[in-house]
């Protein structure tokens, strides 16, 4: 049995798709609040619901009874749900999960992860301590360590808004990043489970291609036929909005946005020669770029 943790989010929804089609065991944790549409989603692909949260320990030690591999996708950084954070769920959560897992006699523990930056933010300090506790559990693990989803980071939520043509880019735009693809990263996360070349191992993962987010920007302007309008936040703006963040959440953001200013180029062949995976299956930036205005 595979537990997938996260399920109800955007890579752990495709883990658990991309199993499915593997004809894998899946079991989903999910919350009692998790929208019953994402549910019943998971009921059709065939995956058992385990009800519980990763703040509540009891609920994972029942979760991981019976399973063979966990993996774990899951991060308050996009959920924001009631009694969510960096340090409950992120930090506190994810280690819950270890502990319970070891506990049950899980044989292998698939983290996603990402990889190290210069910045000292709570996200960044709790997504090392799970890795260290993993590290050092005694559980054989996989971390992945993904750059920036080409979904996420390429949409209004940050700031590029294709439909509109404009673009917010963070410092100069001129330092290179290997934009992957969620169902990218789900697909190696997947891939990863009954895999003895991944045992113990940390990969670091970026897509097919490495491009400046103005090379990102010409991409979608050539796609689109359109001039995109584009606006720079420079590097001292995003410190001074750190510093002044409330709480852990509201720092991951600038935090994360100072990392993409400086850039982050994955050479993948190490991580494809782990996997069946050919390098011209990910999908680049100018591929989403077509789709998405081909839709």
């Amino acid at each position: 049995m595979n537990l997938v943790v996260g399920a109800s989010g955007l890579v752990g929804g495709e883990v658990c798709v991309r199993l499915a089609a593997q004809a894998k065991p899946v079991r989903a944790l999910v919350r009692n609040s998790t929208d019953p549409a994402k549910q019943e989603k998971l009921r059709s692909l065939g995956a058992g619901l385990s009800y519980g949260d990763l703040k509540d320990p009891s609920s994972l030690s029942a979760a991981c009874r019976g399973v063979a591999t966990v993996i774990s996708t899951a991060s308050s950084v996009l959920s924001r749900q009631a009694g969510d954070s960096i340090e409950t769920v992120d930090l506190q959560g994810q280690l819950n999960l270890v502990r319970a897992a070891k506990s049950a006699g899980v044989r292998h523990f698939i983290f996603i992860s990402f990889p190290p930056v210069a910045e000292d933010f709570a996200l960044q300090r709790a997504k090392r301590a799970v890795e260290n506790e993993l590290v050092s559990s005694g559980l054989v693990y996989t971390i992945l360590q993904p750059t920036f989803f080409t979904e996420v980071w390429l949409s209004p939520a940050v700031g590029f808004d294709a439909a509109k043509a404009t673009a917010q880019i963070y410092g100069s735009g001129e330092n290179k990043i290997s934009w992957i693809s969620y169902v990218d990263v789900a697909r190696f996360a997947a891939a990863c489970v009954g895999n003895p070349a991944v045992r113990n191992c940390v990969i670091k993962l970026g897509g097919p291609d490495a491009l400046s987010p103005l090379e990102v920007v010409r991409i979608f302007e050539e796609a689109s036929g359109r001039k995109f309008a584009v606006t720079h936040v420079p590097e001292e703006a995003l410190r001074a909005q750190r510093a002044a963040a409330a709480d852990s959440l509201q720092e991951a953001f600038p935090s994360l946005m100072l990392y993409y200013a400086r850039g982050d180029v994955v050479d993948m062949k190490p991580a494809l020669k782990l996997f069946p995976i050919p390098a011209s299956d990910l999908l680049s930036v100018k591929n989403y770029a077509a789709r998405l205005f081909s839709s």
